[in-house]
């Protein structure tokens, strides 16, 4: 039987049980994928000035967890890693510098130049030359898994040159993208 078109139908009522339930699956299925983003792309945060002029102080990157799972760290990616300073004040702080050396690379700093396996390094990335004070030559052979990391502002970084090869455990992800200041807001290539 049809009814009149004058005639509203009775609206179907919520069930507030129902209505409750499905707040709450919301909620959950929000703060989950909150939660599963920060553990696959982190924020980072950069504090001081080892990476300039790439990145400056108060700069807001995020870093991907994820490509390191399918894929090994290359030449020139900068990296988020912990600290290997064994200091009681370095614990659980967490390091950004650029991948200079491979896994059974010999890097080698003469004439406050960069070498990688006898040939020098191009590295148009650098905010200047390196003094003789802060370069001083030495040669590292790398071993499996481990990675020569660099700060772009040479005379002014604590890096593999300090604290030696960072083992590829220590890697917490790539930079791939800086958010903050949103004058510099873009994709980080490596």
């Amino acid at each position: 039987m049809l009814k009149n078109a004058t005639q509203e139908l009775p609206r179907p009522r919520l069930k507030i049980p129902g209505m409750l339930m499905e707040t709450i699956s919301t909620v959950i299925f929000i703060i989950a994928v909150t939660v599963l983003f920060d553990l696959a792309i982190p924020r980072s945060l950069v504090d001081g000035h080892s990476m300039e002029p790439t990145f400056f102080g108060d700069d807001r990157l995020v870093v991907s967890r994820i490509n390191y799972l399918v894929g090994e760290p290359q030449r020139g990616d900068i990296l988020v890693f912990n600290s290997l300073v064994p200091s009681e004040a370095e614990q659980g702080i967490m390091l950004i510098k650029r991948v200079v050396g491979l896994p059974g690379d010999t890097v080698e700093v003469r004439e406050q130049q960069v070498y990688i396996n006898g040939n020098l390094l191009p590295e148009p990335y650098i905010k200047e030359p390196c003094q003789i004070s802060r370069c001083r030559e030495d040669t590292w052979v790398l071993g499996d898994g481990e990675y020569f990391m660099m700060g772009d502002n040479r005379n002014n970084s604590r890096d593999s040159r300090r604290f030696g090869p960072v083992p590829i455990t220590k890697i917490v992800g790539q930079v791939i993208f800086r958010y903050w200041p949103p004058t510099s807001l873009g994709i980080i290539a490596g």
